[in-house]
């Protein structure tokens, strides 16, 4: 709506995991440094730690894109909090060696064995993904993880599970040393400085199509005091501070506008 009026090619701010819209922010990159590494050297696990609107799908999109093919393509598991039957039944459908019927806890681990055996075979090391992996809190689930972690061939593991959730993941996983031991990275994602801040909105700017300075040091200066550098909180005011800004047929945004679109969110989440 407002893109032609700023004279962009589309939304900076828009919600969504862009990869093309990546910040590599030094939290970011030292992240998926370290990821790339445990994968690459096929560590059992990896841990990605974050809270809410930091990037964490956007670096795990960006992880999935960056790996070489023979770790391609990776599996997502984005229902952790399923039974271990169903959750390891639904593992295996996701590898293509599922089950035409009914299958056993037993039965759906020799299926995903055989399957990531046969892939090691051809020179291929597969990356499951566990979302939400704070979900897996009860026993039967951690023992179900378990099994995948033992999973190995040569004495080298067959599969590297990387479990994504907040930060109340890293001091649940301390208490279970038997998967604490196993992560060859453990990343926490922390959110923007102030400079990042700005270098963040200046970035997204710059990709949308700008070629002038929009945003006012004010406007960066108090987005930050009022999103405390999460990112996705960041989208969602610029979004909506570009929204009025070309509403009001205004020549940039300021602080005011920033202030503006944060009080009407805070009163509609009220409502």
């Amino acid at each position: 709506m407002y893109e032609a009026y700023w004279k962009l090619k589309q939304r900076p701010f828009e919600s969504g995991a862009n990869p093309r819209a990546y910040y590599p922010s030094d939290a970011h990159q030292g992240a998926l440094l370290k990821l790339r590494y445990a994968i690459e050297h096929e560590h059992s696990a990896a841990l990605l730690a974050g809270a809410p609107g930091t990037g964490k799908t956007l670096l795990v999109r960006l992880l999935a894109e960056q790996l070489p093919d023979r770790y391609r393509p990776v599996v997502e598991l984005v229902f952790p909090q399923m039974p271990p039957g169903e959750l390891l039944a639904y593992l295996a459908a996701e590898l293509g060696a599922g089950a035409s019927g009914p299958a056993s806890i037993a039965d759906n681990v020799g299926r995903i064995a055989r399957e990531l055996g046969e892939r090691r075979a051809k020179g291929r090391h597969t990356v499951v993904v566990v979302d939400d992996a704070q979900m897996l809190e009860s026993q039967r689930s951690l023992d179900a993880l378990r099994l995948l972690l033992n999973l190995e061939a040569d004495g080298r593991p067959l599969a590297t599970l990387l479990l994504v959730g907040p930060p109340a993941l890293l001091p649940m996983l301390e208490r279970m040393p038997h998967l604490d031991e196993r992560l060859g990275a453990k990343c926490l994602i922390r959110p923007l400085t102030i400079e990042e801040t700005m270098s963040y909105v200046s970035h997204r700017m710059t990709v949308a199509g700008a070629t002038g300075m929009v945003f006012e040091p004010s406007a960066l200066e108090t987005l930050f005091l009022l999103t405390r550098g999460v990112p996705r909180r960041i989208n969602r005011l610029c979004d909506l501070a570009l929204l009025v800004g070309f509403a009001e047929e205004q020549r940039s945004i300021c602080a005011e506008h920033i202030e503006a679109v944060a009080k009407e969110l805070a009163v509609a989440a009220v409502e």
